[in-house]
């Protein structure tokens, strides 16, 4: 097909190669504000639901004991096997 389209584009190798610029720069822009605008809708790239899942309130609009925020669940208290109080990386070296 390429080489159909070269075959058929007129005025030597100048033309040929302003021609096939032109052809691309034309289906670009046809893609661009043609077709991608009439298949946007058809995707579902904008199909975003939010649930309220997360919400720290009971439907009465009072706060769900134990659901503070900072409160841990029971048994996830992320208990660490080492300090993270002090930093146990050797010095630096003096600089020279």
């Amino acid at each position: 097909m390429y080489a159909f389209i070269w075959r058929k584009l007129p005025f030597g190798l100048a033309g040929k190669l302003t021609g096939s610029v032109l052809l691309g720069a034309a289906t670009v822009a046809l893609l661009w504000f043609v077709v991608f605008p009439w298949a946007e809708p058809l995707l579902p790239f904008d199909d975003v639901q939010v649930s309220q899942d997360a919400d720290l309130t009971d439907p009465a609009g009072d706060v769900v004991p134990g659901n503070e925020p900072g409160d841990a669940p029971p048994g996830d208290e992320h208990d660490l096997p080492y300090d993270t109080e002090r930093n146990n990386a050797p010095p630096p070296s003096p600089s020279r």
